[in-house]
């Protein structure tokens, strides 16, 4: 029987992979910094390790045949990567839209870095890039709630995904072969503006919620103030500019791999109504 094993269990979309995977049959094993709380469906093995000690995660990969892998924004450490080739036959790595990187080039995100040391592991891998998440919009929660949003670039067009399409996405890839050396972007089924999104959530929580351009250069105080990374919304900032002009991608990638469109931004919002109220 094959062994699965799933890091990130318990977060937002580990835990909807962990929930697809324990209803196939399959020997599901996942990673929890503290398995007395990880919560996870009866018959799932929780076995204690924490990506940041890589020395912890041998009983986890003892068997294992693949492994999903997300990795929390913590610095890398090429010795995850490797206690993983040492086990596993195939990884599936969780990514966001990057590009490859040619030899010897300066990785620009820890995406890549990681992509790079998985290539070179020499197991099989495939790469979900996932354009933004759809939980990202949580973080206008308070404004939401006092009715009126202010954050730049309202005409920003995003194709935000929801979490239980990535989730469905690592599931089938995990299950099932023909996937080794794929490099999926999966987006929403849309792209849909910052404003419309405010929108949207408005409508699913019954409330009208108004939308106020903030000005860039405000924003970058206030968002560096916030994120404590002013390299990290200069980026920000300036993929949203683009994005007014020129709209995220769209893909067909769910619906090629799962035989259904994604979740719409507004099935997104239905579904995460109450964390608004």
């Amino acid at each position: 029987m094959t062994r699965i094993l799933v890091t990130g269990a318990t977060g937002t979309i580990g835990r909807h992979i962990v929930s697809s995977l324990a209803g196939t049959g399959l020997d599901v094993r996942a990673l929890a910094r503290d398995p007395d709380r990880a919560a996870l469906p009866e018959g799932v093995e929780v076995v204690r390790g924490d990506l940041t000690a890589p020395e912890t995660l041998e009983p986890a990969l003892r068997d294992v045949e693949r492994v999903y892998l997300m990795w929390p924004g913590i610095p890398v450490d090429p010795r995850v990567v490797k206690a993983i080739a040492e086990h596993a036959q195939h990884i599936v790595y969780l990514s966001t839209d990057v590009s490859d990187l040619a030899d010897g080039e300066q990785a620009t995100s820890f995406h890549q870095e990681i992509e790079r040391q998985i290539r070179a592991s020499g197991i099989a891998w495939t790469f979900l890039r996932a354009i933004d998440f759809a939980t990202n919009t949580l973080g206008w929660a308070g404004q939401i709630r006092q009715g009126v949003v202010r954050w730049p670039y309202g005409q920003a067009s995003r194709s935000l995904i929801h979490e239980r399409d990535i989730a469905d996405v690592a599931a089938h890839v995990l299950t099932t072969d023909g996937h080794a050396g794929a490099k999926y972007v999966i987006t929403g089924p849309e792209s849909i503006t910052h404003a419309a999104q405010v929108g949207i959530i408005g409508e699913a929580v019954g409330r009208e919620v108004r939308w106020v351009d903030l000005p860039p250069e405000t924003a970058r105080e206030q968002l560096t103030a916030a994120w404590g990374n002013a390299t990290f919304v200069n980026a920000r900032l300036e993929a949203w500019r683009s994005f007014v002009d020129t709209p995220e991608r769209v893909t067909d990638t769910v619906e090629q791999l799962l035989g259904r469109p994604a979740r719409t931004f507004r099935s997104w919002a239905q579904d995460h109504a109450d964390d608004f109220r």
